[in-house]
């Protein structure tokens, strides 16, 4: 075929950094997507349920299951005993059974499986098994595993500089104490596997995971097998959060376990309640602070002691604390610190991985004390916060020793503080506040510097496939998992813009360890960054092959030959891509390609707590207004002004999405979402009638959220930044607005000790705080806190 001379198109084309809807948009919006309880059941599928500890710490003197098999419809039920391979699904430290040994450790320890015909039948028999316990001392919060030297990993400690020294020369020193909760995934989609024999010993389990390589390991472990014999395969996540990458483990191996002694497919799904007594969540902090400064409120040295709620396990709570202690500085420059942070072992649920992996609850530590640097000094929290931003070319390095090249905070605070009237808003807050006895207003603007890449080095690689048929269509598969958040749909963009074909002729399909292998976790906020460009290389190996014989064909230079507009445009000739791929196919061009990418430029001392753990930084600041009635607890968030740093969006309606997403998750986590426990170490907030997240009224009516215009300066996916954990940390405005309006009570002049969550219930004590010590004319008190935690 002949085709005409066409002259270069006028505007440049592109698939990347244009506003595309999620790849499954329709089908979520028309109950159409696929789910892993959705997938049509196997004839002879068995379901199954774990049967619960009610102890926090208790020795099993007796376990009698015959109450449980003589219920009806079960067909069998599984302890410890009868794992053909490793009772273990511990993704670091191999402390942690699938089902528990002569000892429990927390309340909703899984101890046994119980497998029947029905998922009601189970769920019923399982709670029919009559246990023995002999009780022990139970450790249920962070201060008391600190109290008794109870640690799930030895503490670890960052110095940089003689922080001794520098506090001697401070001429201001501000202590105290402050106590951050944790905050349940809550995703809509509960935990859930679906394990199916297949012949020849194989296992394949459909699960709703964020890394399906550790589910296959997890499971191939558990079965006594080879990693070749299991595949793990997840389409998509009703949501993740964190909470679905280690911890649908446990799932995954029990589902496995009990298809394989039965020899038929099991499905395991939790219950609501079961998901949230068993898994892991957000870990809680306790902080002991001590941080000095000069006059102008520059800080001069700064020690922190942080303790987690580690739960009864290792999990991922030393990357947690690591990803802490590393975030600690926020977007702050400290010359001399002591930052310490210890695992502590509790008879609570393992706590996990959950959006800002430790990040946000390290960075609000270093915020909550400008907070109280700025109140003790008169001024204005903006201006102290600028005054210890982090420089350009000066004051630029990170106390674990990394060089920050890409600094845009001036930048981004100064347009966010004249596009959200910052300044005028002060002004009129404090006149509505002079004037009004019982509501009272805040105002708050805080940054965010936030590092991207796996704390662990290796974790920083990504694989893809990609094939283009004969049709000219594409089929694209990564290690990414898909949990809404729109790795898909980047992905997509990212191979059709390589292959200047329209989105239209793209398909993306499920992650599958059967087809890339060593996936690491969806996780990070490195989805897209790793796995975009594993699939770019691939995508780019196939579109060289085309050029290279479209050049043969009609001549010209490779070097000239251009891929967009869904036609191949080589030597004058604009070809269609389907035209050229069937005569590519027919001149035996592979078109098919695998791809790798490997994160460069990283490397970490675990021993030193130096090196250079990530690959660049998201930036981003945000501006809250609330009302706060004193006399209630209640409060509103009145408006909000988001501003973020996404590099050059690769989409920027996901990533704007994402930003609000995180915003309003986050600020769930500071105000509403409390976990509670009882004296029996029963987590009592565990259901939707007892764990508040944020609905749809605790949005502000007024949500601007905007993209700063930038590019990043690493050789990123198309220079885009990343969006999911970032913009969590923006809502530490909501909570310093909510305790600016606090403050107002006492005329700014005392430091409100408020914990979070800022439930209404801590507001008034926080207020009564303010009030008490206003009337014994006390005045200013520096590092004065509340001593009534979140969790007693």
């Amino acid at each position: 075929m002949n085709h005409p001379v066409t002259p270069e198109l006028t505007a440049p084309w592109t698939a990347v950094g244009v506003a595309r809807p999620h790849e499954s948009a329709e089908l979520h919006v028309l109950g159409q997507a696929t789910y892993t309880d959705d997938i049509p059941e196997v004839q002879g599928t068995l379901h199954a349920a774990l049967g619960l500890s009610s102890k926090a710490h208790a020795k099993i003197l007796n376990l009698d299951l015959a109450p449980v098999l003589a219920c009806p419809g079960v067909v069998a039920a599984y302890t410890a005993g009868d794992i053909p391979g490793t009772n273990d699904c511990g993704p670091i430290i191999h402390d942690d059974p699938i089902f528990a040994v002569d000892e429990v450790l927390y309340v909703g320890q899984p101890i046994f499986i119980v497998v029947a015909d029905t998922h009601t039948n189970a769920r019923r028999a399982a709670r029919k098994a009559v246990v023995t316990y002999e009780e022990l001392p139970a450790i249920l919060t962070p201060q008391a595993a600190k109290a008794a030297g109870s640690y799930v990993l030895p503490p670890m400690r960052l110095q940089r500089g003689d922080a001794q020294a520098a506090f001697e020369r401070a001429p201001h020193v501000v202590r105290g104490e402050l106590f951050v909760g944790g905050q349940e995934q809550f995703y809509l989609e509960g935990q859930i596997a679906y394990a199916i024999p297949k012949e020849n010993r194989g296992m394949l389990v459909q699960c709703s995971t964020q890394h399906p390589s550790e589910m296959q390991h997890v499971v191939a472990h558990a079965l006594g097998l080879h990693s070749h014999h299991v595949t793990v395969e997840c389409r998509r996540m009703g949501g993740g959060f964190g909470g679905k990458e280690s911890q649908s483990a446990l799932w995954a191996a029990a589902a496995a376990i009990a298809a394989a002694l039965t020899k038929r497919p099991v499905k395991l799904r939790a219950d609501r309640d079961d998901d949230m007594l068993v898994t892991g969540k957000r870990h809680c902090f306790y902080y002991e602070y001590e941080v000095g400064y000069d006059d102008a409120g520059k800080i001069v040295a700064a020690r922190v002691d942080m303790t987690l709620r580690a739960g009864y396990s290792a999990d991922l709570s030393g990357p947690v604390a690591t990803r802490a202690v590393c975030h600690f500085d926020n977007a702050y420059y400290l010359s001399d610190v002591d930052i310490r942070a210890g695992c502590g072992k509790t008879n609570t649920q393992s706590n996990t991985a959950f959006r800002g992996f430790g990040g946000p609850q390290g960075a609000i530590a270093i915020e909550y004390v400008i907070d109280e640097i700025a109140r003790n000094l008169g001024r204005d929290p903006l201006d102290i916060r600028r005054a210890n931003y982090y420089g350009k070319s000066e004051r630029n390095e990170t106390p674990y020793g990394q060089v920050i090249v890409d600094n845009v905070l001036d930048e981004l605070t100064a347009e966010l503080e004249s596009t959200s009237a910052y300044r005028e808003r002060r002004e009129a807050i404090a006149a509505f506040n002079a004037t009004s006895p019982v509501l009272k207003k805040g105002l708050a603007l805080t940054p965010v510097k936030f590092g991207i890449a796996f704390n662990v080095t290796h974790l920083n690689q990504a694989g893809a496939l990609v094939h283009v048929y004969v049709d000219g269509s594409v089929l694209v598969n990564h290690g990414g998992t898909e949990m809404g958040q729109g790795i898909n749909t980047k992905v997509m963009q990212v191979v059709a813009h390589e292959l200047g074909v329209d989105m239209c002729h793209v398909r993306a399909s499920a992650t599958d360890t059967g087809k890339v292998a060593n996936t690491s976790a969806t996780a990070a906020s490195t989805g897209a960054d790793l796995n975009g460009k594993a699939a770019q290389d691939a995508a780019r190996r196939i579109r060289e092959r085309l050029a290279a014989f479209a050049v043969k064909q009609y001549g010209g230079d490779v070097a000239a030959v251009r891929f967009h507009n869904d036609a191949v445009h080589v030597d004058g000739h604009a070809v269609p891509f389907p035209e050229l791929v069937q005569k590519a196919y027919l001149a035996r061009v592979q078109l098919w390609s695998d791809g790798f990418y490997a994160t460069p430029g990283l490397h970490w001392d675990p021993k030193t707590m130096t090196g250079h753990p990530f690959s660049y930084y998201s930036y981003g600041a945000a501006v809250s207004e609330v009302v706060v009635d004193t006399l209630t607890g209640e409060w509103k968030l009145l408006r909000a002004d988001a501003l973020y740093d996404a590099g050059a969006s690769l989409n920027p309606a996901i990533d704007i999405g994402q930003v609000e997403g995180a915003f309003i998750q986050g600020m769930g986590w500071l105000t509403t979402e409390q976990l509670w426990w009882n004296d029996a170490g029963k987590l009592m907030t565990h259901a939707p009638s007892t764990y508040k997240i944020p609905g749809i009224s605790d949005c502000p009516e007024d949500f601007r959220v905007r993209l700063f215009d930038n590019r990043n300066v690493e050789d990123s996916i198309h220079r885009s930044k990343a969006t999911g954990e970032p913009p969590l940390l923006l809502p530490f405005s909501v909570f310093f607005a909510i305790r600016d309006a606090i403050s107002s009570v006492g005329e700014h002049k005392v430091n409100p000790p408020l914990n979070a969550p800022a439930t209404s219930e801590e507001i008034l004590r926080a207020i009564d705080a303010v009030q008490v010590s206003v009337s014994s004319k006390q005045g200013s008190v520096p590092g004065f806190v509340s001593r009534v935690f979140a969790d007693e």
